[in-house]
């Protein structure tokens, strides 16, 4: 009997190699490598008689001219998640979405199955974790135990797609999660770089050609990355990650990847007995327990995606008692602030060398944006000075290395937002200075960064002169 084939397999970035080794070459994994039974050729694929002989289909080729149609779409009724993946879940496309344990995945999704049962679609959730049971009595706990949703618990793929082309094909296909399925085509344990790539395939066949939106429930690594080769990420239509704090009752759902609609929207969720809870007004949720005239602390105009979001940026500089000063960030990139921290001493005269520095985006949330750098280049001179901003202003542009503030995309939503929560002032570029007429708020055009620098010292010293 022939011995079967076998590859060692990298379960964290899927690269194959001829033998065992102790790290991948590819990704840096240490003891990652696993020895898989070699994946059998798919059905159908390119290995078919008529390409062996050379010849093949004649495709039809296209103009870039003609009709456009947009994709038909299911609608969920969650704003906040249908803003997430571009107006509703489109027909025959696969969703991937991860998070961390306990994030609110399943109940996110039971939600949104509930609802587009009770609009009247086909709904199959699919869980290999958990027992029908025990989705059954979560969906009691939020209320949801009239809406007519197929519940299932299995881990064959076969099974599972037998069962879905049973009856009336569903809209609506929720598989919970990837990581627990296997196929019979290949030999290896569930969960592996093998097993993981072949049920996906097979369920985004099943999408393509029947129409059904799938989504399937990812597990995350401990940097937070999602599990799995990286292979299944390029092969979905739309990848979310769910975001939060287990210490906190607000959630994110990112866009990481989103063919039928921006990637870079967010939706803002709050997690309460009841489940998961739209917020429609995150600026005053994430501005809610803000300090007044606390130093150190600058109100960021942001933007994520097509949503104005004003976050506070906190910042705290103190005298340093070791050689090599700390440098923690929470929510910012820290080399953005290592960078940030290098143009303040070389172009500023701000001496930070010797100072401990930490920053928090308040709120957990994270930001990712260049406008960042000058609310937080003032929250760092503030704390530095022990002088509070003025309460009534925002900040936003970004920095450059020579000091310059350049300007940052959409400024009008970002001042307008600013206004409706009783903001008054902006610290911001000078090409968005009429922007901030516009938008009812007084414009602090800030040209370069020693400009900032200079207005926070002389008040500063102005408030020392008024207390003495």
């Amino acid at each position: 009997m022939a011995r079967p084939k076998t590859a060692f397999v990298c379960q964290a970035c899927g690269a194959v190699y001829n033998r065992w080794s102790g790290k991948c070459e590819a990704c840096g994994a240490w003891n990652s490598i696993v020895e898989e039974a070699a994946a059998a050729p798919v059905p159908g694929g390119g290995g078919g008689v008529s390409r062996a002989l050379g010849r093949g289909r004649i495709v039809v080729l296209e103009g870039l001219s003609g009709a456009s149609d947009e994709a038909p779409r299911i609608v969920s009724g969650i704003q906040e998640l249908d803003r997430v993946t571009g107006g509703g879940f489109v027909f025959g496309s696969v969703l991937l979405l991860g998070g961390d344990p306990g994030i609110g995945k399943s109940t996110l999704l039971i939600q949104a199955s509930a609802a587009l049962a009770r609009a009247g679609h086909r709904v199959v959730y699919v869980s290999g974790e958990e027992a029908a049971a025990q989705v059954r009595l979560r969906a009691q706990r939020l209320g949801l135990g009239d809406a007519p949703v197929a519940l299932a618990a299995e881990t064959n793929v076969e099974d599972i797609l037998a069962t879905l082309k049973d009856g009336e094909p569903p809209r609506f296909v929720v598989i919970d999660s990837i990581q627990t399925l296997w196929t019979g085509q290949v030999e290896s344990a569930p969960g592996t770089v093998t097993q993981v790539r072949a049920s996906a395939q097979a369920l985004i066949r099943y999408a393509k050609t029947t129409g059904a939106c799938v989504v399937l429930v990812g597990h995350v690594t401990k940097d937070g990355q999602l599990a799995g080769p990286r292979v299944v990420e390029h092969m979905v239509d739309a990848v979310l990650s769910f975001e939060g704090d287990s210490g906190r009752d607000f959630r994110i759902l990112r866009a990481q990847k989103n063919r039928f609609g921006p990637t870079d929207e967010i939706g803002v969720f709050a997690m309460t007995g009841d489940g998961l809870e739209e917020v429609r007004n995150p600026s005053a949720l994430f501005l809610g327990d803000r300090e007044p005239d606390a130093p150190g602390t600058a109100v960021l105009a942001g933007l994520e995606g097509s949503r104005p979001l004003l976050v506070e940026i906190q910042a705290l500089v103190v005298p340093s008692t070791l050689g090599t000063p700390r440098r923690a960030v929470v929510g910012w990139e820290s080399s953005r602030l290592a960078m940030v921290l290098a143009v303040l001493e070389a172009r500023c005269g701000v001496r930070l060398g010797t100072h401990d520095v930490h920053l928090a985006v308040a709120g957990g949330l994270r930001v990712q944006e260049p406008a960042a750098d000058l609310a937080v280049a003032a929250a760092l001179v503030s704390s530095l000075l022990g002088s509070p901003l003025p309460l009534d202003a925002v900040f936003f542009g970004e920095v450059g290395l020579t000091g310059a503030v350049r300007p940052v995309v959409h400024p009008g939503p970002r001042l307008r937002e600013a206004a409706r929560l009783g903001f008054k002032r902006a610290a911001l570029p000078s090409a968005a200075a009429e922007a901030a007429g516009e938008a009812g708020l007084s414009a602090i055009a800030i040209p370069t960064l020693d400009a900032l620098v200079a207005r926070l010292a002389a008040r500063a010293e102005g408030a020392r002169m008024k207390d003495a």
